[in-house]
C-alpha cells in the first residue's frame, strides 16, 4: 500500500514537500521512485532513490528537487522548490527498479501539486 501527501496549490517559485508512505513489505528492500503524471502526458519518474541513499534526478528537475527516505519510517519524501507551472500534475509514488520502465501493480491516489499564479 502506497500513501502519498502534501500536494496543493503553490505559486510559482514557491516549494512544497511531499510524503509517501508505504506498507513495509514494499519499502524495506526497493529503490523507491517519485513520479508525475500531467494532463495528456505519460506518467514519467522524476527522482529515485535506493536503500541506500543513492539518488538520481530527472533532468528537468534536477537542482530544484530532492528526494530523501526515512528506512524506520517506511517514508519517503521529495522536497520541491523553484516549482515551475511545468511541475503542474499528480505525483506518485513507488518501487523503481527501473528508470524508464513503470512498476508494474497497484499505485496509491497520487497527491496533486499545482503550480499557478
Amino acid at each position: 500500500q502506497l500513501v502519498e501527501s502534501g500536494g496543493g496549490l503553490v505559486q510559482p517559485g514557491g516549494s512544497l514537500r511531499l510524503s509517501c508512505v508505504a506498507s513495509g513489505s514494499i519499502f524495506s528492500i526497493n529503490p523507491m521512485g517519485w513520479y508525475r503524471q500531467a494532463p495528456g502526458k505519460q506518467r514519467e519518474l522524476v527522482a529515485r532513490i535506493d536503500r541506500g541513499g543513492t539518488t538520481w534526478y530527472a533532468d528537468s528537475v534536477k537542482g530544484r528537487f530532492t528526494i530523501s527516505r526515512d528506512n524506520a519510517k517506511n517514508t519517503a519524501y521529495l522536497q520541491m522548490n523553484s516549482l515551475k507551472p511545468e511541475d503542474t500534475a499528480v505525483y506518485y509514488c513507488n518501487v523503481a527498479w527501473s528508470l524508464t520502465v513503470l512498476p508494474r501493480g497497484s499505485w496509491g491516489q497520487g497527491t496533486q501539486v499545482t503550480v499557478s499564479s
